[in-house]
């Protein structure tokens, strides 16, 4: 009998400064704003029903120290892995929309509806979804059969991921993300949205 698939929660960070002024962070390393350090504390309390072996973190402090908040609540420690860090976004990094738009017309458009492989100047697509699922993989060839791990890292990088592998990629709020499921022998599999503010599904 194949033994039960580990099961990991890909989760999103809570709101950065650069989330709050709508800014493009990609690799930049903007921290969480008062609402997103409010938003980890108020997930930090369902965590420990969730029943989590593991907390893995990007290493951009906007997801580590939301994987701090929640990791002391279940009682475990962080442990950092750069695959997760969210897509480089290049040349558009630290603007808004607006201001992408204005600077390189229409190339946001061409990026959002898959026309564009990168943005300008920035990491492609493919190499993001190759790091993450490598990120996702290790994670579960570590933890024991029917054991949770959770993850947390980046908006973009769980949509495409999601894309990748064959949903319709959604907006992913802060403090929401993706059940994935892996078997033993490294098959990735996604599972039910989550978010752990609103209603946690366990």
């Amino acid at each position: 009998m194949p033994s039960p698939p580990r099961r990991l929660l890909l989760l999103r960070h809570g709101q950065s400064t650069w989330n709050a002024e709508g800014r493009w962070q990609g690799h930049a390393d903007a921290p969480l704003s008062d609402l997103g350090e409010a938003q980890a504390l108020d997930a930090a309390r369902r965590v420990e029903a969730f029943g989590f072996s593991r907390v893995v973190s990007s290493d951009l402090q906007r997801a580590r120290r939301t994987a701090e908040v929640l990791a002391a609540a279940a009682g475990l420690a962080v442990e950092v892995d750069t695959d997760l860090r969210e897509i480089d976004v290049g040349d558009w990094t630290g603007f808004t929309r607006a201001e992408i738009e204005a600077k390189w017309p229409g190339e946001l458009a061409a990026w959002s509806e898959g026309r564009r492989e990168s943005t300008v100047g920035g990491e492609t697509r493919t190499h993001l979804t190759d790091r993450a699922r490598a990120a996702l993989v290790r994670a579960a060839a570590v933890a024991g059969a029917g054991d949770r791990v959770l993850l947390v890292a980046h908006g973009a990088l769980i949509r495409h991921l999601d894309r990748a592998l064959g949903l319709q990629p959604q907006g992913i709020p802060n403090l929401g993300g993706r059940w994935y499921e892996c078997d033993a022998d490294g098959s990735l599999a996604p599972a039910e949205l989550v978010s752990l503010i609103e209603s946690p599904t366990l």
